[in-house]
C-alpha cells in the first residue's frame, strides 16, 4: 500500500489536506536552524509550508514519480528509502515526516535521524486524523462494506477513539526514538483544526487514501457515487474535524 500513492501523484498533491500553521511554527521555532530534511516528502505539500516559514529542505522519498512531482515544485527531492538513504555528511536542523514514519523501521529510521540532526536539532512526525461528520461517515462504511466486505477499516470510529487508534502508532514512533539513545525524551503535541470541503473536493481526495488507492475502477465509482450522495443530502458541502498528532524530541548535546 505505502507504493500505491504514486499512483496519482498530481491528485495526491491537490487534494491531500495540508497541515496547521502552528504545527509548522513550533517546530521551526524548536529547531536550531532553518536546514529541514523531509522524510516520505511525497509531492512536498509539508516541504513548502516549512519553505514557506523561511525553512531550506530537501526531501526523500522511496517513489520516483512523487519525488519528480516534488521537483517540479521547486523542492530538492531524492529517490531512496530512509533508512537506506546516503547523507552524504551532510546534516540538519530538523528532520520532519509527514504521514510516513509508520512506513519506516521505527528504531532504524531514528537512528538515521539521530545521525542526520545537529545537536538540538528536532525530529518530528506527524500524522493528520480526520473525523467525518456522521453521516459521511456512515455513508463511508456503508459502501466499503458493501464493495470492500473483508476490510479491516472501521470509518464509523468516534473522534476519540479515531485518535486512540493511532496510539499505537505514536508509541512505536516514541519508542523508537528512545531506542536510539540519541535524543531527549520525546512529546506527543496534537493541534486542532477544521476544514470545510465540498462535494467536488472530498470526492476528489478520498481516492488518494491508502484503502482506496487499490481498489479497480468500479469499485472506487460506486464508493464515490454513494458517499456524493451523502454529501449532497447535507447540502453539498461538509466540515471535516482534523487532530493533527505529533511525535517529537530533540537530539541531545543542545544547549
Amino acid at each position: 500500500m505505502a507504493e500505491s500513492f504514486g499512483s496519482d501523484a498530481a491528485r495526491y498533491d491537490r487534494a491531500r489536506p495540508r497541515y496547521p500553521d502552528a504545527l509548522v511554527a513550533a517546530i521551526v521555532a524548536g529547531s536550531p536552524g532553518p536546514d529541514v530534511l523531509d522524510v516520505g516528502c511525497g509531492t512536498g505539500i509539508a516541504a513548502r509550508q516549512f519553505q514557506a516559514a523561511g525553512c531550506q529542505v530537501l526531501g526523500v522519498d522511496v517513489d520516483a514519480r512523487m519525488a519528480d512531482l516534488a521537483r517540479r515544485g521547486g523542492l530538492a527531492a531524492e529517490v531512496a528509502a530512509f533508512e537506506a538513504w546516503d547523507p552524504a555528511g551532510r546534516d540538519f536542523d530538523a528532520v520532519i515526516s509527514g504521514q510516513t514514519w509508520h512506513w519506516l523501521d521505527a528504531a532504524t529510521a531514528a537512528a538515521k535521524a539521530a545521525q542526520v540532526l545537529r545537536p538540538g536539532g528536532r525530529l518530528a512526525a506527524f500524522w493528520n486524523v480526520a473525523q467525518p461528520p456522521p453521516d459521511v461517515a456512515e455513508a463511508t462504511a456503508a459502501a466499503c462494506q458493501r464493495v470492500l466486505p473483508d476490510s479491516p477499516f472501521h470509518l464509523r470510529t468516534p473522534a476519540k477513539q479515531a485518535l486512540d487508534g493511532y496510539q499505537p502508532l505514536l508509541t512505536k514512533a516514541a519508542d523508537g526514538i528512545r531506542e536510539t539513545g540519541g535524543f531527549n525524551p520525546p512529546e506527543q503535541w496534537r493541534f486542532d483544526w477544521q476544514c470545510s470541503y465540498t462535494r467536488d473536493a472530498w470526492l476528489d481526495q478520498l481516492p488518494t487514501q491508502g484503502i482506496f488507492t487499490q481498489l479497480p475502477p468500479d469499485k472506487l465509482a460506486e464508493v464515490l457515487q454513494h458517499v456524493g450522495s451523502a454529501i449532497d443530502a447535507l447540502g453539498g458541502s461538509f466540515t471535516m474535524s482534523y487532530a493533527t498528532v505529533t511525535v517529537t524530541a530533540t537530539r541531545t548535546g543542545g544547549s
